[in-house]
């Protein structure tokens, strides 16, 4: 990285000096009382993914044209930027001056950190002031932050899904370090797509020994994750060019990983996916996790879809990839795993979806019990020895996050059985816990939790009470996946916007703060204006073709340049 710095002002003598390693500018004026003074200053910073030959010469030249520029100009091109940005991205609230701050607050974050100059970059784990995980990419980006870019700027949401298509043959690598086939993607994703994670990343806090985790190794649903949101996007968008570009061939490395990786049972006459670690961190090495089995059973729908979608309608890329790929075999064993993949349902009797084989077994202790136990308040819950370990104390939601992906496959005594179940054995230990529980929470009618879980994700760097370490791993910073929860619980969540590919629902609970909210939104290339009172909802449909909407329910056609409107009963 190379940084260059331009000083222009009218204060007096200006000299540059030494002081250690530092190089400092020294300027020297006699004030005079009742007169101006302006300093500016315009920085240029370029690093190594710009491409130039003279990265010195570069930077100087930039800072000395956005002198010639000026700073009124300079401000007002970035204050047209941020216009548009708000433009889409804002959230109106009346009635709840705390949370309206709290969200405009994160959705700030999130523009602030995505990478809207390039689609070999993509947002961390951890944000300002954070240098913990080594600015890895996690699955937070795909799951807890790509819903807010798709729905408000799908050009970054692209760039973001991209950087997976980049880092395709990092996958392809780890997978192959692990002895199996396709696309196993990093926990910790450099620039590479290469796993950053150890195998002993945390210490313990009493012996002072690393600890053998299995995050980097077992926890395949990474894969999965990125399946979804490559689908997700093209659901929503339309935007099937991402396909030919690159994500088609990831969601088929992705599922040819899994059946690699999945054991078949005779006995059984089926598959299943054994010795995982699902998103609850605290429980590791265990066999069929609810979460993980629904999603690799969808990115094996998805791969299907995909195959029938190119040799429908691009023929060339399906043949392409096929041939290339070596990929007719696979085919048949994707379509054989997917019709004969054990996924965890429902208990017949309770309705509760057991988070993974044995689960119901371990000691049903507490929350409070188990924090009685605590004798380091650092001391890391899971691992082989952790507090948690033997219990059903969960370290972030599971099953519930499983519940909010696919809750149009589940009744809602389902959802809310299986809340009111995990709920009270979730300790939250990860930021990306409490939007789950809010968007559930509304889902299920739980408004007054949905709005607490809400705050607790919307204020989790305003407030500082966010966990700040593993162990004896400092892990501040600021925290996007939760900045984007917050924008999901209160849009996906309280608002109710759900889209497919033919129509988008509006089903709103909105919390009893709330008088109205109005909000933005773009959806299959359209641009949505969307006020929700507590007793109607009305949509305007700037421009574009005829618009299914359904709202509580009711059937509707948004037509360009029109305001429909519907009354509802909370």
């Amino acid at each position: 990285m190379v940084t260059a710095e331009l000083c222009h002002h009218n204060l007096g003598a200006e000299e540059i000096v030494q002081d250690g390693k530092s190089y400092l500018r020294r300027i020297q004026c006699k004030a005079q009382a009742g007169k101006k003074y302006i300093l500016y200053k315009y920085s240029s910073i370029v690093t190594g993914n710009d491409d130039f030959s003279d990265f010195i010469g570069e930077t100087v030249k930039r800072c000395h044209q956005a002198k010639a520029a000026g700073y009124e100009t300079l401000l007002g091109r970035s204050s047209e930027v941020w216009e548009n940005y708000w433009a889409v991205s804002d959230v109106e609230i009346e009635g709840d001056p705390e949370g309206q701050f709290a969200l405009r607050y994160s959705i700030y974050q999130l523009l602030i950190i995505a990478p809207a100059h390039s689609d070999k970059l993509s947002i961390p784990a951890r944000g300002l002031s954070g240098q913990v995980y080594k600015g890895a990419i996690f699955w937070d980006t795909e799951i807890f932050m790509l819903p807010f870019f798709i729905y408000t700027n799908p050009s970054i949401a692209r760039n973001l899904l991209m950087y997976r298509c980049h880092t395709l043959d990092g996958a392809r690598r780890k997978a192959k370090e692990y002895g199996y086939q396709g696309a196993f993607y990093a926990w910790e994703s450099q620039e590479t797509g290469d796993d950053a994670c150890t195998h002993f990343n945390i210490t313990d806090i009493f012996t002072g020994r690393p600890m053998r985790t299995y995050f980097r190794d077992k926890q395949i649903h990474i894969s999965a994750d990125i399946a979804y949101a490559i689908w997700q996007y093209v659901t929503l968008t339309g935007d099937e060019s991402l396909l030919l570009d690159g994500g088609a061939e990831v969601i088929l490395e992705c599922a040819r990983f899994f059946y690699s990786y999945a054991y078949f049972k005779p006995q059984k006459n089926r598959f299943e996916l054994l010795d995982v670690t699902g998103p609850d961190e605290y429980h590791e090495r265990f066999n069929n996790n609810a979460y993980t089995n629904k999603m690799v059973k969808h990115t094996l729908r998805i791969a299907l879809d995909v195959l029938d979608l190119l040799k429908a309608k691009y023929r060339e890329k399906y043949d392409d990839l096929v041939t290339r790929l070596e990929f007719e075999e696979d085919m048949t064993n994707i379509a054989e795993m997917y019709s004969k993949l054990y996924v965890p349902e429902p208990d017949r009797n309770t309705k509760v979806i057991e988070q993974f084989d044995g689960y119901h077994s371990l000691e049903d202790v507490s929350l409070d019990e188990l924090k009685s136990r605590i004798i380091n308040k650092n001391e890391y819950l899971g691992g082989g020895n952790g507090l948690a370990t033997n219990t059903q104390i969960l370290k972030q939601a599971d099953v519930i996050l499983m519940l909010h992906l696919f809750k149009n496959q589940y009744d809602i005594d389902t959802l809310k059985v299986n809340w009111d179940y995990y709920e009270p054995r979730t300790e939250h230990g990860s930021s990306l816990s409490p939007c789950v529980y809010a968007l559930v929470a509304s889902e299920v009618g739980y408004t007054d939790y949905a709005y607490k879980y809400f705050l607790k994700t919307s204020t989790i760097d305003l407030t500082g009470e966010a966990k700040q370490f593993v162990g004896d791993l400092y892990i501040g910073g600021t925290h996007p996946a939760a900045n984007g929860g917050s924008w999901m619980s209160a849009i996906l969540g309280f608002c109710g916007i759900r889209g497919d590919e033919d129509c988008l629902y509006i089903n709103p609970r909105l919390p009893e703060k709330w008088n109205s909210v109005k909000f933005r939104i773009i959806y299959k290339n359209q641009r949505l204006e969307i006020y929700i009172s507590k007793s109607e909802v009305r949509l305007t449909l700037e421009k574009g073709p005829d618009q299914a909407v359904s709202i509580k329910g009711r059937k509707l056609t948004a037509k360009a340049g029109q305001t429909i409107a519907a009354a509802y009963s909370a």
